[in-house]
């Protein structure tokens, strides 16, 4: 699948996410690369192929008063496609993954820890 591919069906993904979750999602940046970098790699401690996605920056339930005061850094959500499309076997398992991994990326987003995140997913997806 192109680069181009996959970041339509995480467009769409998101944009299919029901407005109330939607409207909620400010200064994120979702991206999508082809595995996790070294540092996350050494920090996370995992290897290169397992992680499917992450959300790095500061949850919605953390952020003070003081968040977005200044200049502020945009939340990063990143999808590894080269990771996802290794544990799917055609398009139609790659469209369903790219969902789960987003939402779940969100989860943590709106501040919902691991387990939290695999509970909602049960309901969600």
């Amino acid at each position: 699948m192109t680069r181009e591919q996959f970041e339509h069906l995480a467009q769409e993904a998101f944009d299919n996410l029901p407005a109330d979750f939607r409207d909620r999602v400010e200064n994120v940046q979702i991206v999508i690369e082809e595995y996790p970098s070294d540092d996350v790699i050494k920090k996370m401690k995992i290897n290169r192929g397992s992680l499917l996605g992450l959300y790095q920056g500061i949850p919605l339930t953390q952020r003070g008063q003081w968040y977005g005061m200044s200049a502020t850094v945009p939340d990063k959500i990143s999808l590894y496609q080269k990771n996802i499309e290794s544990v799917c076997r055609n398009d139609e398992e790659i469209e369903r993954r790219i969902t789960e991994v987003l939402y779940h990326e969100l989860g943590h987003y709106f501040g919902m820890d691991e387990k939290q995140v695999r509970e909602a997913m049960r309901k969600f997806i």
